[in-house]
């Protein structure tokens, strides 16, 4: 793919960024559109973010995804900011117009369409327990908000007033009625939420019927991590969606499955949300099913 003087580029940044699969994706899906534009990865440091954004104005790139750490801290650098990725308090898609930056998130599209398509929920359960508490759990919490099956979510992380702050703003902003919680991502925690038991320690019907996984935990190179590593947790119908895609299986989907879960890993989100970026920038519908190729291949 030739770069010349007439070239629009488009990336991500991130920290670390050599997991990344969006350029293999989006250049793929720039090759079928038959546009002279190219994608290109950039690993930017938490302390030199605001440098990469205002270099992103002086070199005129076009548009940027943004992945961890920096979906929060970059919205204080943008000109303009969506209602929805104001409301989820997290970007990740930057749209460049004549040095003028708007912010976005894609993540609720992208998280939606993965369960209903990729995961195959038509009908998505009462109770839904998310991992993490960052952009990422952010998004995705919002978009549970959204759906008028889910009643429940409680989201677990290791700083547990950060769960509480973030279970807290998204209760006050759900436009259904969904009860969110913010608790501790411990052991005994993730069996009382993920099963819920009942008197005498006996299971109930009660428990999650889907969990997400929205931290980095068990991202490549940290493979044989987990952010849960007690397989006794999960039961034959929980149905878990880890978002990472890069191991294409996690630890934790293979402990998930061990116990009988179904397990999901992000590509379909990171497909789903990618395309939505593309059109952003782009103003074309994008192609899909191309996307979903180059990162399955």
């Amino acid at each position: 793919m030739e770069i010349d003087g007439s070239t629009t580029i488009v990336g991500v940044i991130g920290y670390p960024i050599a997991h990344s699969l969006s350029p293999r994706m989006h250049n793929a899906a720039i090759r079928a559109l038959g546009i002279n534009w190219r994608y290109l990865p950039f690993q930017v440091a938490p302390e030199n973010l605001e440098k990469a954004i205002e270099g992103m104005r002086g070199l005129a790139i076009r548009g940027l995804n943004v992945t961890v750490p920096h979906k929060q801290a970059v919205m204080r650098f943008l000109d303009w900011v969506s209602p929805e990725a104001s409301a989820i308090g997290a970007v990740n898609t930057i749209l460049n117009e004549g040095k003028r930056l708007s912010g976005y998130n894609t993540d609720v599209e992208g998280i939606l369409a993965a369960l209903q398509f990729g995961a195959r929920l038509e009908k998505l359960p009462e109770k839904v327990v998310v991992l993490g508490a960052g952009g990422a759990a952010r998004g995705i919490v919002y978009a549970l908000t959204t759906v008028t099956d889910v009643k429940y979510i409680t989201i677990l992380n290791r700083t547990i007033p950060k769960a509480e702050r973030l279970a807290a703003k998204m209760e006050k902003m759900a436009k259904e009625k969904t009860k969110i919680e913010g608790k501790g991502l411990d052991g005994e925690t993730v069996r009382d939420e993920l099963r819920e038991t009942g008197p005498g320690g006996c299971e109930t019907t009660h428990g999650a019927g889907l969990v997400i996984n929205a931290t980095p935990v068990g991202m490549y190179p940290d493979v044989d991590c987990s952010p849960i590593e007690d397989s006794s947790a999960f039961h034959p119908r929980l149905v878990l969606y880890d978002t990472i895609y890069n191991p294409k299986e996690t630890k934790l989907m293979r402990l998930a499955r061990s116990q009988g879960a179904k397990s999901f890993n992000g590509l379909d989100m990171l497909v789903y949300q990618g395309a939505k970026s593309l059109e952003i920038w782009t103003g074309r519908k994008s192609p899909v099913e191309v996307m979903r190729e180059a990162v399955m291949s």
